[in-house]
């Protein structure tokens, strides 16, 4: 009778301990932040203002405020393609490690004329490399003028979709929605975003990445 009482206080011990050790090592994990990476053009390098006024710092400030623990790493650059995101993602990902890979490119494959296919292709290169790194994927879609045709119009829109969709990437389908019909909300060129939208800019990408963090598991922070 002693020695299967103490056998059980013994299995009782052992429990306990594994118990705590799982319990340090998932707070240990969940400690580090998540991490989420944005390679966009001057859309998300907020030409013309200052990178802290632009909506992904914006959106940045929203989630922590919310009490999650995210690192927005803003890897955009004034006038790239999807061509010269897909070019750079590979180091990117590599020195970064995200969590979350946000892709916001394709307007100026649009301006240009690009084809829409080339472009869609980029961009399902650009998710695939992200989710073989072990990354989600948000894509943000675009819109161009109407003076390049209602063909051109329909393909290039239709892109993001059938490249969020072919890899099961979350989609924003056009990231200047909130704002896109009215002109004040644009700088004196008519394409850059003035200070007053990167607000309204953040909002609407708001639902995306906290459907993402949820599925995640992001830590609310204390």
């Amino acid at each position: 009778m002693r020695l299967i009482k103490t056998k059980s206080k013994f299995l009782v011990a052992v429990t306990l301990l594994t118990l705590s050790i799982t319990s340090f090592a998932t707070f240990t994990a969940r400690a580090e932040p998540f991490t989420a990476l944005v390679v966009g053009d001057s859309i998300s390098a907020a030409y013309g203002l200052r990178e802290a006024d632009g909506w992904v710092a914006l959106a940045a400030q929203q989630l922590a405020d919310q009490g999650f623990d995210v690192d927005f790493v803003n890897a955009s650059i004034s006038g790239d393609t999807t061509v010269g995101g897909l070019r750079r993602l590979p180091d990117a990902l590599e020195r970064f490690e995200p969590n979350l890979l946000v892709i916001e490119l394709g307007g100026n494959d649009g301006l240009r004329g690009y084809p829409t296919d080339a472009m869609q292709q980029n961009l399902e290169d650009m998710a695939t490399l992200a989710h073989n790194s072990g990354s989600r994927v948000l894509i943000l879609g675009m819109m161009i003028p109407t003076n390049y045709g209602k063909a051109y119009l329909q393909r290039f829109s239709q892109a993001f979709v059938d490249a969020a969709a072919n890899t099961d990437s979350e989609l924003v389908p056009f990231l200047l929605e909130p704002i896109a019909q009215d002109r004040r909300y644009f700088q004196s060129d008519g394409i850059h975003p003035t200070l007053e939208a990167q607000s309204l800019m953040a909002d609407h990408v708001m639902p995306a990445l906290m459907k993402i963090l949820k599925t995640e598991k992001a830590l609310l922070q204390d």
